[in-house]
């Protein structure tokens, strides 16, 4: 078992998880914070959040570099298509929905927020599961 697998499978299972904690408990509280608070609110969360998805990021992004580098199998390259997936419906949806929510709190934008966030919490399962798959 590779030292890379083991802790590629670490970072895509902590982002997961992370991921999912964002889309059952973090986003589900945005309506519930008072309209005079909300961008004081949503400015502090994209701040400290990145606190905590930067490393993430940062570390699969390190990990995915070293399947691609070290590994071999098709399935190594579906775990880095997930990752770039991930980057990418973050980076085109998820970040331009949460720049309109820092002017204040909108329901529609909310609820896209939620779908699009379910997408990236799907994906990141999905990429766990590949990475487990890879020590196999």
């Amino acid at each position: 078992m590779s030292v890379l697998l083991v802790v590629h499978l670490l970072f895509t299972a902590a982002y997961a998880g992370f991921q999912w904690t964002v889309q059952v408990v973090v986003y589900r509280q945005f309506g519930l914070v008072p309209a005079a608070a909300f961008t004081a609110f949503e400015a502090a969360h994209q701040r400290r959040v990145t606190y905590v998805v930067g490393p993430l990021f940062a570390g699969q992004a390190i990990t995915s570099a070293g399947l691609l580098i070290a590994g071999d199998g098709a399935l190594r390259f579906v775990s880095i298509g997930l990752f770039a997936a991930v980057l990418g419906v973050t980076g085109l949806l998820a970040v331009p929905l949460h720049r309109r929510l820092s002017t204040g709190f909108d329901a529609a934008t909310h609820r896209c927020l939620l779908r699009v966030d379910l997408v990236r919490a799907g994906l990141a399962t999905v990429n766990a599961i590949v990475a487990a798959a890879l020590l196999r």
